[in-house]
């Protein structure tokens, strides 16, 4: 048991990092006798970052998590993309000292990866933020509200801290483009998945949007089926997924000059050509068009 406060200045942002997470941490205590000084040595071993493809690391599912100014949105994406259970908030406080602020990213960010742990998926899904360009007056002019709130998300703090303490836990973190991931969120997935016993907000909507642009699929949803009167019953869906988009349903294979039901031709080659058409519009014209000039009526 230690007698006072001992403060490591040399890493120390990278042994809070550690002990947060429960990983382990050896110390040595000496004595200098000739200065009359007792140093404390705390040492551990950095994990081997490995690199891992791209697609193993899809395969087990993503975290889609979205960054905002006082809790990170999470919600678990199977490698489909399909959301599965109840989306996740972790709350952090901004507002105290620098030292208050640093503890609530490193226990909030902790607690993300515990949750990741549990959900057995291999990365987290981020967005690519970069607000250094949106804090200017010269860009918001007078929104002093809005360039508190952007000023006041550690963006690097926040990444810098996700990408080492996921390194620990031998998670990988995919960073993603932000654009549009909350209003297409908002479009597609919030009214959806709301219901009675599930209140779905903005925030998780968009870490639904950043999850499936994580793992490789389109944002937006796929368009419900036609009516009956509109197609054949129950076709398929308006808008389908490309084929590039792997596990994904196949296009709708294109129209044939013959119904469905109709009887099949037998395979003969054609002996007759294709007739013209009678009509004036389609009938193909071989004469040659003048422009006179105007008549002298004087």
């Amino acid at each position: 048991m230690l007698a006072s406060v001992v403060a490591f200045t040399h890493r120390g942002v990278e042994w809070r990092d550690r002990i947060s997470v429960n990983q382990a941490v050896a110390y040595r205590i000496h004595l200098d006798v000739a200065r009359g000084r007792w140093y404390l040595t705390a040492a551990w071993r950095r994990p081997v970052v490995q690199t891992i493809p791209l697609q193993a690391v899809r395969a087990a599912g993503i975290l889609g998590v979205d960054t905002n100014a006082d809790h990170f949105a999470a919600y678990h994406l199977d490698q489909h993309g399909n959301p599965v259970g109840e989306p996740k908030r972790f709350f952090y406080d901004l507002s105290a000292t620098a030292d208050h602020r640093d503890a609530q990213i490193r226990h909030a960010i902790s607690r993300l990866l515990h949750w990741a742990k549990r959900c057995s998926v291999a990365a987290i899904g981020i967005e690519n933020l970069d607000f250094t360009a949106e804090k200017t007056r010269e860009k918001h002019g007078r929104k002093k509200r809005f360039r508190q709130l952007v000023s006041g998300i550690p963006t690097g703090k926040l990444k810098a801290r996700l990408i080492s303490m996921a390194a620990a836990q031998d998670l990988s973190i995919v960073a993603v483009d932000a654009a549009y991931t909350s209003m297409w969120g908002e479009e597609h997935w919030r009214k959806p998945l709301t219901s009675n016993k599930r209140k779905m907000s903005r925030h998780d909507a968009a870490g639904i949007a950043i999850g499936r642009r994580a793992l490789g699929h389109p944002v937006r949803r796929r368009t419900a089926p036609p009516h009956d009167d509109q197609s054949d019953p129950r076709g398929h869906r308006t808008a389908q997924a490309g084929p590039e988009a792997r596990g994904r349903e196949g296009t709708r294979p294109p129209v044939t000059e013959r119904a469905h039901d109709a009887r099949r031709r037998p395979e003969t080659q054609r002996t007759r050509e294709t007739s013209a058409s009678n009509t004036v519009r389609d009938a193909r014209s071989s004469s040659t068009w003048h422009q006179m000039p105007p008549l002298d009526t004087d």
